[in-house]
């Protein structure tokens, strides 16, 4: 049993509940529903959020794909409909709202699920600069993460992503994938990833925890027939960048000691390490790492976790902290994919040309 299908199972009681006291509410708002039939509605609601995934451990079908993929719609829903409800009986404590107000209100969320759902599928290009001293030439870097494919996001994820690759690969050098490029919530074949072998840039992919729920070695199969560069807590030269790869989980896995990544540092060179989540960048930095290139957080991915996110951690954009009497850099994706369900309101699914600059 896989590690989503766990989770999904063990809050599966809680959404349940959840679910039953949402619906009766919203019920109730246009003269109720016996509860009879709201419990039934909520049977068929935990089966449509269950059963599909049992099927997609073993082998991905379009059936199951679809199934899943209606009931992220509905649990997404489900959230901005609590949050409207208790809006509406909040407000309705002080002043009697007309049918049509709540009518409007409820309407809204819908209208944010059609754009949320349409604006989590563009692959939006952003760019930043970065100014090094140890650069002696030009180079563009395509950084991406949480590409998450898997049983929401299938093959044309993968697709998309070559398109906008070779689009960008006549002005970039190399692209960097700091992780979750599959989700878990499907078997990952080794044939998944191949429409990647024809960008015609390299590209590097460095493991996160999700890529650990399928099995990695499924997802390093996939990658490797796709001509991808693993660095599996390993490292490599490209002109004049030195990066290595810090693979990340959160089960135990060997990892490297702080010596050994100091030990891979060279002085002559720009020093990337690649690692899934946005920690440990003053620890890196004061081994002697120039930037640091993460993902895993989407940016919160949605209202209102994307302002609670930047309250609380690295959670996007491009950081920079003079350290060791250095300018370093922190640079956080909000991804290509998206977490469960494929929806984006607030943040891009993005990739982000580092523009490395000699600075004046």
């Amino acid at each position: 049993m896989s590690f989503r299908t766990r989770r999904v199972l063990m809050s599966t009681p809680l959404i349940a509940i959840f679910e039953f006291f949402l619906m009766k509410y919203l019920f109730l708002l246009f003269g109720g529903l016996d509860d009879s039939y709201l419990l039934l509605l909520t049977i068929l609601f935990v089966l449509l959020n269950t059963v599909p995934m049992f099927f997609e451990e073993k082998k991905s079908r379009f059936i199951t794909r679809a199934l899943d993929e209606i009931s992220g719609f509905w649990i997404w829903m489900s959230l901005f409909f609590f949050f409207d409800i208790l809006f509406i009986y909040i407000l309705g404590a002080f002043v009697e709202l007309p049918f049509y107000i709540i009518v409007i209100l409820l309407l809204l969320v819908p209208i944010i699920t059609i754009y949320s759902y349409w604006h989590a599928h563009r692959i939006i290009v952003h760019e930043k600069t970065i100014e090094l001293d140890k650069i002696n030439q030009d180079i563009n870097i395509v950084h991406l993460s949480d590409v998450h494919f898997g049983a929401i996001r299938h093959k044309k994820i993968i697709s998309d992503l070559r398109d906008k690759l070779n689009e960008l690969s006549s002005t970039c050098d190399l692209a960097i994938i700091s992780g979750d490029l599959a989700d878990g919530s499907c078997v990952v074949e080794e044939d998944d990833f191949l429409p990647l072998k024809d960008v015609n840039i390299p590209i590097v992919f460095t493991a996160g925890n999700h890529d650990f729920y399928p099995g990695i070695e499924n997802v390093y199969n996939a990658c490797r027939k796709a001509g991808i560069i693993i660095l599996d807590n390993e490292g490599m030269e490209f002109k004049d960048l030195n990066i290595f790869g810090l693979t990340y989980s959160f089960g135990e896995i060997e990892t490297v000691s702080l010596e050994d990544l100091k030990s891979f540092i060279k002085e002559d060179k720009v020093n990337i390490i690649n690692f899934h989540v946005p920690q440990n960048w003053e620890v890196f930095s004061s081994l002697g790492f120039d930037i640091q290139l993460s993902g895993h957080t989407h940016g919160g991915q949605f209202y209102p976790v994307v302002w609670i996110g930047n309250l609380i951690m690295y959670n996007m954009g491009l950081f920079k902290k003079s350290i060791g009497g250095k300018d370093r850099y922190l640079h956080v994706t909000t991804g290509v994919g998206s977490m469960d369900y494929p929806f984006r309101w607030g943040t891009d699914s993005e990739l982000v040309i580092l523009k490395l600059r000699k600075k004046n």
